[in-house]
């Protein structure tokens, strides 16, 4: 029997009714276009009309050259279901190193997946399982994922690793890891695993969006700490907003992020940290052009990495913390971060520090930033209730307040046993974020009635430009201005090097320093040798 190069799913067993179990039908049109294709070597594609198809209790294994083209987002919907398999994770499509022995010379190549959308919300697991995912396929060559909507899986929504020459687009991952606590393996919108290709895998994910997932929005991540970190991979014109972390690097080298934003993340919009399953943070990448906005703790977070890392031309404002944090975890590579560049950066409107150094870098550069009106976080301590005030699932209104703009940002706020995140205030009313990713209020344990007390803390007395709290030898910084030029300044410093800080050598030359609220500099431990000249105080 001739099998066609292209097969219509509906005239091949499946139904699209919503009722019917259309597995063991989308299981054997792939085994057997699968086949056809190993055969004489000519790919095939499944074309799938409007309508419900549920995929029950069993996943799809994938073969090689074998397409999946829907008729658009909400036309073709893929609804996972497990009822009768608790312990069984039901993804879509799934091909892995672990349940298929696949590999580099077991692969799949030349698929693509596009034009529909997968409908997660019908798999719970006993326990929380990685693999729950709306795709799960490793080793892929010559991939193509484009125009895909996938929501409310229990673990992540595109949750494909070893991409080489592919390409992922238009993905929309929305309310991804459902089971997963945030602190567990997966739980991501865009999750791809890396190195399984050796140095180089060349990969684009362009033009996807991530919002309300339950860890990361986009992220790769090295898979083997004993593998090499790869080349090649480039993350351009995403948006991620309300996960976790928004944009992270577990493990690349030299990934190229650009013409991103990244808003309302709950602890950084980028992060790149030991967090990820080898224990790895990035090197070498290089994030340029893009918006890091209102993320509800930092900006960016960049950690356990030994360097170089550049951030140029970008936007990083209004965020709950710090604009940039250097930190380390604990059980990463705490060597000192070096090559470090911070360039051309409008750092500014943040609740805190605008750069905050809280471990050691050397060789740093610090070039034509303008780290701007930061340490926005300046209400103090806050008691109130009673008549006047009331609460809704996103906010806090006291009608009796004058509290400064922002100047309860990133702050908690308790009302008996009750906490919810600031996200940004007004004089009356405090804005509120999600009580976790994708969460449809801010308080877990349901809104407060009226009139109920609440609690807001008091806020830092030191919020500088650029702090120093670590070791940091050979800088150099040029051509900054750092400053405030708000009615009522918030920046009290340009710089600061606290206690715990050190600076030492390197060049500053060149920088505006002028108009802080308190002053241009304090050295609570004072810089030791290097070059300081025609700096404005």
């Amino acid at each position: 029997m001739t099998v066609p190069l292209t097969a219509d799913a509906r005239e091949h067993g499946l139904t699209g009714d919503g009722i019917t179990n259309d597995q063991p039908a989308l299981q054997r049109l792939v085994d057997t276009m699968g086949a056809a294709r190993t055969a004489d070597g000519r790919p095939r594609v499944i074309r799938v009309p409007a309508g419900r198809y549920v995929i029950q209790d069993v996943p799809t294994v994938w073969r090689s050259g074998v397409s999946l083209i829907g008729a658009g987002r909400g036309a073709t919907c893929f609804v996972l279901r497990n009822p009768g398999a608790r312990t069984r994770p039901v993804p879509l499509a799934w091909f892995t190193a672990a349940q298929h022995d696949a590999g580099p010379d077991n692969h799949l190549a030349d698929v693509t997946f596009a034009h529909f959308e997968i409908d997660g919300a019908g798999v719970t697991t006993e326990e929380y399982d990685p693999l729950a995912k709306g795709l799960g396929l490793q080793y892929v060559l010559r991939g193509r994922f484009s125009d895909l909507y996938v929501h409310d899986t229990a673990a992540t929504g595109f949750g494909c690793d070893f991409l080489q020459d592919t390409v992922v687009e238009g993905v929309l991952a929305q309310r991804c890891g459902r089971q997963d606590s945030g602190e567990q393996m997966g739980g991501a919108g865009v999750g791809i695993g890396v190195g399984g290709w050796g140095r180089v895998e060349r990969l684009t994910v362009t033009a996807c969006t991530a919002t309300g997932n339950g860890t990361n929005g986009v992220f790769v991540e090295l898979q083997n700490e004993e593998w090499p970190r790869p080349r090649g991979i480039r993350i351009t014109a995403c948006h991620a907003e309300d996960n976790r972390f928004g944009i992270s690097d577990w493990g690349a080298d030299g990934l190229l992020v650009s013409s991103c934003t990244m808003l309302g993340n709950h602890e950084a919009g980028f992060d790149v940290s030991s967090q990820g399953t080898s224990g790895t943070g990035g090197r070498g990448g290089i994030v340029t052009g893009c918006v890091i906005d209102g993320n509800l703790r930092d900006g960016i977070g960049l950690g356990n990495t030994p360097g170089p890392y550049a951030f140029r031309g970008n936007r990083i404002s209004n965020n709950g913390r710090y604009g940039y944090w250097e930190h380390n975890l604990a059980g990463g590579d705490e060597r000192p971060a070096a090559d470090i560049v911070l360039e051309a950066n409008d750092i500014r409107d943040n609740a805190l520090d605008g750069v905050r150094v809280d471990a050691a870098m050397r060789d740093a550069a610090v070039l034509d930033n303008r780290i701007r009106d930061n340490g926005r976080r300046i209400a103090g301590a806050v008691a109130g209730g009673g008549e006047g005030v009331r609460y809704s699932a996103f906010s806090v209104v006291d009608e009796k307040a004058d509290w400064p703009a922002d100047g309860h940002r990133g702050k908690k706020v308790s009302v008996g046993g009750r906490t919810a995140m600031v996200a940004f205030n007004t004089s009356t009313e405090l804005a509120l974020a999600p009580a976790r990713p994708g969460a449809d209020s801010a308080w877990a344990d349901g809104v407060p009635g009226a009139g109920s007390a609440y609690r807001l803390p008091g806020t830092p007395d030191l919020r500088a430009g650029l702090t120093v709290a670590a070791a940091v030898s050979r800088p150099q910084m040029h051509g900054n201005r750092i400053g405030d030029d708000q009615s009522v300044r918030t920046q009290t410093h340009a710089l600061r090097i606290t206690d715990e800080g050190r600076w030492s050598s390197g060049r500053v030359s060149d920088n505006d320093l002028s108009d802080n609220a308190t002053a241009a500099t304090r050295f609570e431990t004072a810089p030791a040798g290097g070059r300081w000249r025609d700096n404005d105080e």
